[in-house]
């Protein structure tokens, strides 16, 4: 079967259905992340905990290749997680779990905005196994010549990961609303 088949046929496939208490849930998770955000800090417990775990095996990952790579591995391995799980749950065709990693990619794209807006500054607390670990985006963007524009870049990754997390807040919505009206539009 040709790749082209194969999409034709999970597009042709089905949705699950989106409960009410999933919508609910789905919303609530995004206004923690919205308070997280602008009220807490920027840190989203358990989330960003595990964005720091799958970002940390990133770099010795990404090494195996090429040590000058490695320093990129991070963030790979951080967005490229749950864009792989959000692959995998919408060729399942499970809506709620897609969704959700929608969300979740959303918000680990603002914990690297986070860290992309402290290059210069460099005051996050790092982790590594140096005494004195590197500061990834530091390292990165003074390779390109960019490291006077952290927050402008940071500024428009905030942006694609808040779209992110609307989009995928609207797909939950526009799938639940279809489930709960019976696929005739809301009145």
């Amino acid at each position: 079967m040709r790749l082209t088949d194969e999409i034709a046929w999970i597009n042709a496939e089905p949705w699950n259905p989106v409960s009410t208490g999933g919508l609910a849930f789905s919303l609530a998770l995004a206004g923690f992340i919205f308070y997280c955000a602008f009220f807490a800090g920027g840190w989203v417990p358990l989330a960003d905990d595990a964005n720091l775990a799958v970002h940390e095996a990133g770099h010795p990952l990404t090494g195996i290749f090429s040590s000058r790579l490695a320093v990129y591995g991070g963030t790979a391995a951080q967005l490229a997680f749950p864009a792989i799980c959000m692959f995998e749950f919408w060729r399942r065709r499970w809506t709620l779990s897609y969704g959700l990693c929608g969300i979740w990619l959303g918000q680990s794209l603002l914990n690297v905005a986070r860290y992309v807006a402290d290059a210069r500054a460099m005051q996050l607390s790092l982790v590594g196994f140096s005494a004195h670990p590197l500061h990834d985006w530091n390292v990165i963007l003074s390779r390109w010549g960019l490291l006077q524009q952290d927050i402008n870049i940071a500024n428009g990754l905030r942006i694609v990961a808040w779209l992110t997390i609307a989009c995928a807040i609207w797909f939950l919505f526009r799938r639940w609303s279809r489930d709960y009206t019976g696929g005739r539009p809301a009145s």
